[in-house]
């Protein structure tokens, strides 16, 4: 639903996700460049972007982006008491996507 309201898609027109400054100089790729994030269920492409408030080696990846829907990585595995799936954590691999030609 978020995807739907065109006050938001102006705002954050493409998808992204943030990584830890520190995280992203390891990967060699500065703000605003694109990253793959991967796990063994799936791989999505975004638009890398510093934040500090996010844990060094941790990715937050937002679910409003069709292009690149965060629940193909995530696991629909059911909480066996509350049966909510667990689409919030998932080991993820980051890699720089290189767009020198």
């Amino acid at each position: 639903m978020t995807r739907r309201s065109t006050v938001l898609d102006h705002i954050e027109p493409q998808a992204n996700c943030s990584l830890h400054p520190a995280t992203l100089a390891k990967l060699n790729v500065v703000s605003g460049g694109k990253v793959r994030v991967i796990s063994r269920r799936g791989q999505i492409e975004l638009l890398a972007r510093a934040d500090s408030r996010v844990s060094k080696n941790m990715v937050f990846v937002p679910f409003a982006y069709v292009e690149a829907a965060a629940n193909i990585l995530t696991n629909s595995a059911l909480d066996p008491v509350g049966k909510i799936p667990e689409f919030k954590y998932s080991a993820v691999r980051v890699e720089a996507i290189n767009t020198e030609i």
